[in-house]
């Protein structure tokens, strides 16, 4: 059983989703406030252009350069419906918020939680002085706040987190996995 959201009254609507065809499009009416809305059933969009950025990390060796070396990934846990993304980072900043379509940042979570801003939080990855790579997590004054083991990162307040770090952004949470902790 699948739910959706209604997008003008938040109230959930279940059925039964074996009982469609992935690419159909479903209309439904909530029955609290009338509105009208519809789905697709299928493979999310971002999800296919992810992996097609990520095949194009890869040379034609088969191994990614130097440039473009690994630097970890974040798994994002959709509370609302256990829904897991794995998505990668890169040296710098990579910022973290809800996918909506032209919305410039790096790390889109494609999320139906409203309580994810657009641009909900920073993770850098730099090297520290040993040449080992070292993120550090910041808010970027959202609505809901960043915690980070149940602590609320104060405005201007820079955490520096390592593998397994669990922190969450509004209602999702979000693993983080370094390079050496993917190996």
């Amino acid at each position: 059983m699948k739910r959706v959201r209604c997008p003008k009254c938040d109230q959930y609507i279940t059925f039964d989703e074996t009982k469609y065809a992935t690419g159909q499009s479903l209309v439904f009416q909530c029955p609290e406030c009338g509105k009208q809305f519809g789905i697709r059933l299928g493979v999310a969009k971002l999800r296919e252009t992810l992996k097609k950025e990520n095949e194009q990390l890869i040379n034609d060796n088969g191994e990614r350069s130097k440039d473009e070396a690994p630097c970890g990934s974040i798994i994002v846990i959709e509370n609302v419906f256990h829904y897991k993304q794995i998505l990668p980072l890169q040296m710098g900043d990579n910022t973290i918020g809800r996918y909506q379509k032209g919305n410039p940042i790096n790390t889109p979570i494609e999320t139906v939680d409203p309580s994810v801003d657009l641009t909900h939080c920073i993770i850098n990855v730099s090297l520290d002085k040993r040449g080992q790579l070292k993120y550090t997590l910041r808010d970027t004054n959202s609505n809901t706040g960043t915690f980070v083991d149940n602590v609320e990162l104060r405005q201007g307040e820079r955490r520096t987190i390592e593998d397994g770090t669990l922190f969450t952004i509004g209602a999702t949470s979000i693993i983080l996995r370094t390079h050496n902790g993917d190996e």
